[in-house]
């Protein structure tokens, strides 16, 4: 059925696409097949090629398969962005596996609830996570990715690869049904779950992006600026859509300005997409010329919103559009967002990718369709949302109903069917492109003999979007100081989590039945602006 949105899709891009129901695996096949000698990764000034990368894909999914990885068996990859996650990604893939994906900077007390309730077979890693792993409960398979650091008689990744065998099981997957990764996030209610998402799930939005980039990348020949990490869901589309394209694949272990800018002037990359934090980093930075970026076809913004005057000011000086977009981990990432060309609105993330549709309905049933302009929840259809949450039936029940995911935003569509952002999740705190649940910073803090009361928030910041902050109420007869708070937090949390500003209160405000009030904190300090 034709919706308000369809008059402005260039005459290039249909409604409806036909989805191939295949294996992720396939991208990497067709482009080694097709570009063999093309650079498939470039990685600390050395260029892999697709022939490379398959081989070295290929028989660590063998040596996976010696050792009894079948189809269905959970791998978790613990690892910053190098080519040795998309070795491993593309390896599970191969067995028809399924990627568990755990965040390198999560400390022990975070990975303890995820490694229980994914039970991964194995766990790949850097050296550098063992000491934190071995304090976990964690008691399977674990592999680190370098001889060079190999300890305690671990199983090495490199040394696997490295193994004379090529024996693998026929290709077998469902792809509408087989779950490719298990991608944690907070979900629509703040509880810590893992997303299932599938082979098709993949294989839509990674179709669904490439259309509505309206050809500006060619197959072969692009680079793409791997920036946002690949355990988040829209750092591993990026690498995915790089592979989809037969592109070189350019891994940022850590996104520091003064060694990304280098980089950047080196490689020329064609396709960039970062959270809003690294826009800032760029115009702001004293060393960035006009011409650093003009290498770029594909720009995107994405993980929180972009402040306008930031949007312009970058597009100004490298002279390319930002596509901003708007999804959920649910989702996989993208389900609306601004095109190539062609009209964009201000405020406005854009308008439904094809195969996808976008409703608001009415915030207390969830089941009246909102008049155009009325804010309302969000919520989204296609072929790339989730098949559910893992184990956890009665929440994808409550999350996907009839088809829709609710998605605990809020928002309103106009009359051409262009989305504006008006909330997002309750009391969720989006910092630098991250996700962070204040409740879970609220139980570190608790946990700190002194405190009495705790309550975190996030606050608006020019820079990273918003910034976390703790209000606390000390125990009598103790004292506390917010270094003491950090180095608690550092200890405990991931360190995007510990909160930047501490404020020490006799109390904090509460309802009638004692509720600790958030929104009030949140509105006291944007009254003190």
């Amino acid at each position: 059925m034709k919706k308000p949105w369809h008059a402005f899709y260039p005459k290039t891009i249909p409604f409806e696409l036909q989805i191939p129901s295949c294996s992720i695996y396939h991208f990497l096949e067709r482009a080694a097949q097709d570009f063999p000698n093309h650079t498939a990764v470039i990685e600390a000034d050395i260029a892999y090629s697709y022939k490379d990368l398959k081989h070295a894909v290929d028989r660590l999914a063998a040596a996976l398969y010696r050792r009894g990885c079948k189809k269905g068996d959970r791998v978790g990859i613990m690892l910053y962005n190098c080519k040795e996650y998309i070795i491993t990604y593309f390896a599970v893939q191969r067995l028809s596996g399924i990627v568990v994906q755990l965040n390198p900077m999560y400390q022990q007390r975070e990975l303890e609830f995820m490694l229980e309730d994914s039970e991964p077979n194995w766990l790949i890693c850097d050296s550098s996570q063992i000491e934190k792993l071995e304090r976990t409960s964690f008691k399977n398979k674990l592999t680190i990715i370098n001889a060079d650091h190999a300890q305690n008689g671990y199983d090495c990744l490199s040394r696997w690869i490295d193994e004379q065998n090529e024996t693998l099981p026929p290709l077998q997957v469902n792809s509408r049904e087989d779950i490719a990764v298990l991608q944690y996030t907070g979900g629509t209610t703040g509880t810590p779950k893992g997303v299932m998402i599938t082979h098709y799930n993949t294989i839509a939005s990674t179709y669904h992006t490439s259309i509505t980039d309206e050809g500006a990348l060619q197959r072969p020949g692009e680079r793409f600026l791997g920036v946002f990490p690949m355990f988040h869901g829209a750092g591993l589309m990026v690498m995915i859509a790089s592979v989809f394209h037969a592109a070189a694949y350019i891994p940022i272990k850590h996104f520091r300005i003064n060694d990304a800018l280098p980089i950047i002037r080196k490689y020329r990359p064609s396709h960039l997409s970062a959270p809003p934090t690294v826009f800032v980093a760029l115009i702001h930075h004293p060393n960035f010329h006009e011409d650093d970026l003009r290498s770029l076809k594909i720009c995107r913004s994405g993980a929180a919103p972009i402040p306008l005057e930031v949007l312009r000011a970058f597009e100004q000086k490298s002279g390319v559009r930002i596509s901003e977009a708007y999804g959920l981990t649910e989702s996989n990432a993208v389900t609306v967002r601004t095109f190539g060309k062609g009209v964009r609105k201000t405020g406005s993330v854009g308008i439904p990718v094809p195969n996808s549709d976008v409703k608001i309905v009415d915030l207390e049933t969830g089941l009246e369709e909102m008049p155009v302009g009325a804010t309302g929840e969000i919520l989204l259809k296609g072929p790339q949302i989730m098949k559910g949450y893992w184990k956890k039936p009665e929440e994808t029940a409550h999350t996907l109903r009839d088809g829709w995911l609710y998605t605990g935003d809020t928002g309103m569509m106009d009359e051409d069917g262009f989305l504006y952002i008006v909330g997002r999740k309750k009391e969720m705190i989006i910092a630098g492109g991250y996700n962070i649940y204040p409740n879970e910073i609220d139980e570190v803090l608790y946990q700190h003999p002194a405190v009495a009361e705790a309550c975190t928030f996030g606050i608006p910041d020019a820079f990273r979007g918003e910034t976390v902050k703790a209000a606390i109420v000390i125990k009598k007869d103790h004292t506390l100081t917010e270094e003491e708070i950090m180095q608690w937090c550092n200890e405990h949390l991931a360190r995007y989590k510990v909160p930047r500003l501490i404020e020490f209160r006799e109390q904090l405000p509460k309802s009638a039945v004692g509720k600790i009030l958030r929104r009030m904190l949140v509105e006291e300090n944007r009254e003190q602006k």
